[in-house]
């Protein structure tokens, strides 16, 4: 722990963020595997406290086709859960998801609802996937529709909750609910797009690529895409 505290100080972090595990399901109805990505989200939390970093983000899981009324009871317990059993100053952010069968969270209104149920909402913050958000139909192509869907996030859940972006293209259309990341400017939302996100209240908020590595593109080229698209 101490090791790492170094080297965030020595390389000028000015934030950082965790990421929960892939394989737990904070929405499943299968008892084993809930009682264990419970189990995960507390632990996670607890380690994040302890590095002293002050952002872990959640994907919000499956509800494995028992309905998003059961998903969104079990996210909110499982939440409820862990923040009773851990107190620190670690905050939770929820990421939206791309709307793929029995996926919760894809909707800002869902994501309020679930915010809506946790005790202490104060914990909990957002984190916007520029991929999922577009596969599940905000647009993100042009000016005036990034500039609606930062408006729509404000009314809804506060800008004030969101902490981080995941910067990342998609290979599937705009509503296709295809969850597939591209590299930044040659899927569906383009460069056009990028140039709008980064130019807008987003661009100002630590961002993230999770982009792919092939032989098309490499992490690097991709924030070298980034930074020639932010100029």
């Amino acid at each position: 722990m101490a090791n790492f505290r170094r080297k965030v100080e020595a390389n000028v972090f000015k934030v950082t963020f965790s990421h929960m595990p892939y394989l737990p399901n904070l929405s499943s109805t299968k008892h084993g595997t809930y009682v264990r990505s419970r189990q995960s989200l507390v632990a996670e939390l607890r380690r994040c406290g302890q590095l002293k970093m002050p952002y872990l983000v959640t994907h919000l899981g499956s509800h494995l086709g028992a309905g998003k009324e059961a998903g969104l009871k079990k996210i909110i317990s499982a939440v409820n859960n862990a923040f009773s059993g851990v107190e620190n100053e670690v905050t939770l952010l929820l990421e939206n998801t791309a709307g793929t069968k029995n996926s919760m969270g894809s909707s800002l209104r869902d994501m309020e609802n679930i915010i809506n149920g946790i005790d202490e909402a104060d914990r909990v913050g957002a984190c916007l996937d520029t991929c999922h958000a577009f596969a599940a139909g905000y647009d993100l192509r042009t000016k005036e529709t990034v500039e609606a869907t930062i408006n729509e996030f404000d009314r809804i859940l506060g800008l004030e909750r969101l902490k981080l972006v995941h910067l990342n293209d998609s290979k599937g259309g705009l509503n296709s609910r295809i969850d597939r990341h591209e590299h930044i400017g040659l899927g569906k939302i383009g460069e056009e797009g990028f140039r709008n996100i980064l130019k807008s209240r987003l661009g100002r908020l630590p961002l993230i690529l999770e982009t792919p590595i092939d032989k098309r593109r490499n992490d690097l080229e991709n924030l070298e895409t980034v930074r020639r698209l932010a100029q």
